[in-house]
């Protein structure tokens, strides 16, 4: 028999023992106890103060059970049925204070090999049993458990896609363990929890439930389960709630397309409401409907005959008349044209109400009908004669004065050069479908001036034309050589230094000054643009390439015998809380000398309403201050300011830094918006990284975005697109759709950014830009195609469609082949030397017929704040530099042609007045121009 074994029945006996000497000590011997022995309260069994609890083992360590009674004399613990041998118990007795009591504790462990060797058909399991004077009593059973926690969970949560208000459940059951796993969520490592959120509910067989999914649900949901053993995560289920396109409400019928006749109306709605996000359905249908239109066309009035003439009256004159209704005008159409009534003397001029002429009238009136026809006759002969006369003075006169004047088109066409700026190719060279390399240098998005092409040093390109006998202004006068005699002269008073401050000479005639970047939403290299050339009397042209900036100096608007070092810069300062519509300019030197303004044409992003915006031109102040120089709506006689769609051109009097500054007045003011995407591989060559930039639509605020994509190895993969970009105070929201799940995910896990509205609208030309990160599954995976939708809420949206290869290597950049960036004399105008002086000489001097520069004007589309031409000395030559700079970017002299041949037609009728003689070809050359002209007008 082993020990333990004898151990259980010494204890047995022991027990046994106590039991009978207590019964008989309780029946025959109560007197011979001692006092204190005695429990204080007769006839109590042993009462249980603490009774063994369920216990777990972890690991390897043991557990503690734990038993108290009263009145106890002795405790023991069975475990599984069997006593636990005494030794194995720890005992400590005490006296209850209130009832004078006897007290005993017990406690013994359990180890994990003891609970492991146990094969019963139950749990391992320990009571205590208490003894007292009276009897015994038993505690509860307390089972032991060795605790554990497996790996891998049952049921791992599935990620799912479902539509905005649709219900989302999360199933998860977790591993085995003992005791059993408590069941948490996580969302994006943030712990989930029902009593936070109604809409979710947690609760239910460890399931994850939203009953109306909104946006903010989507994520990355994680089941975490624990017990006293370990934790565990559940793999990752992706949460996607999309959003289907909605239609908006069809906008109104727009008017009849054409104004007279047959035509379209139109009418269109969006696909906003909802715009389609995180993957949803685009709206199905049609965005555009068209229905056809009748537009009544004007009918002009038309007179009816005149009526006869009335009986001569006492004062010797007599009336007609005659309706405009033949026909009536009707749907706006013109009313007749002269006097609906004509009054006459009916006597020859002869009636004198004297008695003499009413002798002289009844004479007439006597006379046989014969001889009133021969009178008459003469009369009427009479007439003839002095009219003919007269037309002809008149038709010598007009020679006189004009010769063959400059508005002959033959003269002015055949004089005219080409003013060569570099062409842009078919197609954008920047995206990558192009068959080159991508050129992100040079930016040939824009129709604004890129550089000037290279060529040799050009001569006098036309033939002379015939002297022509005309005026010319002794202060325009030309002296061919100027240049040759030309001396650099620095401004009296100023030291040869003519550079901003900040600046200095070591620059070439275009010049990048690179600065380090700032922290920010982006980061690009900062670039300070600036081309210089000297200049002198023959004037010239400074181009910054691809930003949409120039300057025209003018013919005579530098002393002779005189030349300056100018310069521009495009400044990159801070940013203010003014909204900058084009990029600031600076021109100088501070203390150049000028007879005539220059002409400066500067890029905006505006859309022009004179309702919705009030634009300022602002100088700096050497306080680096903005003060006000004029507003563009205003009369000024100290700027001229002219607004087209895409750029504004200033005529300057002072050198200086400028800006157009927008005020907008209403909420309907529009920013035009410029969209591009870029792409390139990512840090491993699984990733792939999508570049979306939201700039004002200028050519330099394009450029800053080229100047850091060029650093990233980036490549173009749409053609920029143009966004109207409302003051209405909503955000911009930039989100990527259709990607192919199966090839390509997203990580960070996010579809949709946004851009702040005070981000956007006073982004003052700083590129905003948001990026989308994409990994492909599979190395044979070489083709990414989506789309890029860029929306202003309750705005305007714009989806940029992405198609492109993967590619490892690096693209490779093309130097810009821009190695020039000012020219001057003749060769940097387009209008001739000669013809400009000829146009001037004639359009200067006032002329009876209103031949004069205000004429001049007006046929060209300059009839704004007259009065700043009328302080020039040459307002002619004034009107011509604006055109100059207006049209730099086109080369068309045909409308400068036929605004010359117009005011010809109204003043003088030349034999070819009614031909075109201004649609010639400007491919052929201009000597060919001037003879092709010739033969067709003459």
């Amino acid at each position: 028999m082993g020990a333990l074994t004898k151990g259980r029945y010494l204890s047995l006996g022991f027990v046994f023992l106590v039991f009978c000497t207590t019964c008989t000590t309780s029946k025959g011997a109560t007197g011979d106890i001692p006092p204190d022995s005695l429990p204080s309260v007769p006839g109590t069994l042993p009462h249980f103060l603490k009774e063994p609890e369920d216990a777990y083992i972890v690991k390897s360590n043991p557990i503690k059970l734990l038993c108290r009674a009263v009145p106890a004399l002795q405790i023991f613990f069975k475990c599984n049925g069997e006593w636990v041998h005494q030794n194995e118990h720890v005992s400590r007795e005490s006296m209850d204070q209130n009832t004078g009591l006897k007290v005993r504790e017990v406690l013994i462990n359990v180890s994990r090999q003891q609970v492991e060797d146990f094969h019963g058909p139950e749990d391992y399991w320990c009571l205590c049993v208490a003894w007292s004077h009276l009897g015994t009593s038993k505690s509860r059973k307390a089972t032991v458990h060795i605790a554990y926690l497996r790996k891998n969970f049952e049921q791992d949560p599935q990620g799912k896609e479902v539509p905005i208000k649709g219900m989302i459940v999360l199933h998860c059951r977790p591993p085995e363990g003992v005791p059993t796993a408590e069941v948490e969520w996580l969302k994006n490592e943030e712990l989930v929890s029902s009593m936070t959120d109604e809409n979710i509910d947690t609760r239910a067989d460890h399931n994850l439930i939203i009953s109306e999914a909104r946006l903010s649900d989507s994520g990355n949901y994680t089941c975490l389960a624990s017990n006293i053993v370990a934790k565990r995560r559940s793999a990752t289920a992706t949460v996607v709630v999309f959003v289907n396109g909605g239609w908006s409400l069809w906008t109104e019928w727009s008017s009849c397309n054409v104004p007279c006749g047959r035509g379209v109306q139109k009418r269109s709605r969006t696909c906003t409401n909802p715009a389609p996000l995180n993957g949803g359905a685009f709206c199905e249908g049609m965005s555009v409907q068209k229905i056809t239109c009748n537009s009544l066309c004007p009918i002009d009035g038309g007179w009816e005959e005149w009526s006869d003439w009335t009986v001569c009256s006492v004062q010797c004159e007599r009336q007609r008349r005659r309706d405009c209704n033949n026909p009536p005008p009707r749907h706006r159409g013109k009313m007749c044209e002269g006097p609906g009534d004509a009054t006459e003397n009916c006597t020859g001029g002869m009636c004198t109400q004297s008695k003499c002429a009413l002798l002289l009238v009844a004479f007439f009136s006597t006379l046989p009908s014969n001889d009133v026809a021969l009178y008459s006759g003469l009369g009427a002969g009479v007439i003839a004669v002095a009219v003919l006369v007269v037309a002809v003075m008149l038709y010598r006169r007009n020679q006189s004065d004009y010769g063959v004047d400059v508005i002959d088109p033959s003269a002015l066409t055949g004089g005219f050069q080409s003013f060569n700026f570099k062409t842009a190719r078919q197609g954008n060279p920047l995206l990558l479908s192009s068959s080159l390399q991508p050129d992100l240098t040079v930016g040939r998005t824009y129709s604004s001036p890129i550089c000037f092409q290279d060529s040799i040093d050009n001569k006098e390109l036309f033939d002379p034309l015939p002297d022509i006998k005309v005026k010319v202004q002794s202060s325009f006068m030309v002296s061919l050589g100027v240049a040759d005699r030309a001396e650099y002269h620095a401004p009296k008073g100023q030291p040869p230094e003519t550079f901003p401050r900040g600046l200095n000479r070591d620059y070439s005639n275009s010049t990048v000054e690179r600065r380090s970047p700032k922290k920010g939403l982006l980061s690009p290299t900062k670039v300070q643009l600036k081309t210089t050339g000297v200049f002198g009397h023959l004037g010239g042209r400074l181009v910054v390439p691809n930003t949409g900036v120039s300057l025209l100096v003018p013919h005579g608007t530098i002393a002779e015998d005189t030349s300056w070092e100018m310069y521009m810069v495009i400044n990159q300062g801070e940013s203010s809380c003014d909204i900058l519509l084009g990029p600031e300019v600076t021109y100088g030197p501070p203390g150049l000398d000028l007879s005539s303004p220059v002409a400066m044409t500067i890029a905006h992003c505006a859309e022009l309403d004179a309702e919705n915006w009030n634009i300022q031109l602002k100088r700096k102040t050497q306080e680096n201050k903005g003060e006000e120089v004029m507003s563009v709506e205003d009369e000024s006689t100290s700027c001229y300011c002219l607004m087209d769609s895409t750029s504004c051109h200033l005529l300057l009097d002072q050198p200086g830094s400028y800006a157009l500054i927008g005020e907008p007045l209403t909420q309907a003011a529009v920013k035009r918006l410029k969209l591009a995407v870029f792409g390139s591989l990512g840090p491993t060559a699984m990733d792939y990284s999508l570049r979306v930039y939201c700039v004002d639509d200028t050519p330099h605020a394009f450029q800053g975005v080229v100047a850091t994509e060029k650093g990233k190895g980036g490549q173009l993969l749409e053609e920029p697109k143009m966004l109207p970009f409302r003051g209405n105070t909503f955000s911009l929201q930039v989100s990527i759709q259709d990607v192919p799940q199966f090839l390509w995910s997203i990580k960070p896990f996010t579809t949709c950014q946004e851009f702040s509205f005070s981000q956007v609208w006073c982004s003052n030309q700083q590129p905003l830009h948001c990026a989308f990160s994409l990994e492909r599954y599979s190395p044979a995976t070489t083709q990414l195609s989506c789309k890029i939708s860029v929306r202003q809420v309750k705005g305007h949206e714009q989806i940029l469609q992405v198609y492109t290869s993967v590619k490892e290597s690096v693209p490779f950049f093309m130097q810009s082949d821009c190695t020039i960036t000012s020219q001057t004399g003749p060769k940097a105008f387009k209008i001739p030397l000669s013809i400009r002086q000829r146009i001037c000489a004639t359009f200067d001097t006032a002329n009876a017929k209103g031949k004069d520069w205000q004429l001049l004007a007006q046929k060209l589309h300059l009839d704004i704040n007259l009065s700043y031409f009328a302080k020039q000395q040459s307002p002619s030559a004034v009107i011509l530099s604006l055109w100059e700079a207006r049209h730099q970017d086109t080369g068309d002299l045909d409308s400068l042609a036929c605004a010359l041949e117009e005011i010809d037609k109204i003043h003088s009728k030349s034999p070819y007045a009614d031909g075109d003689c201004c649609s010639l070809s400007k491919t052929t050359g201009l000597g060919k121009i001037i003879t092709e002209k010739k033969e067709i007008c003459n």
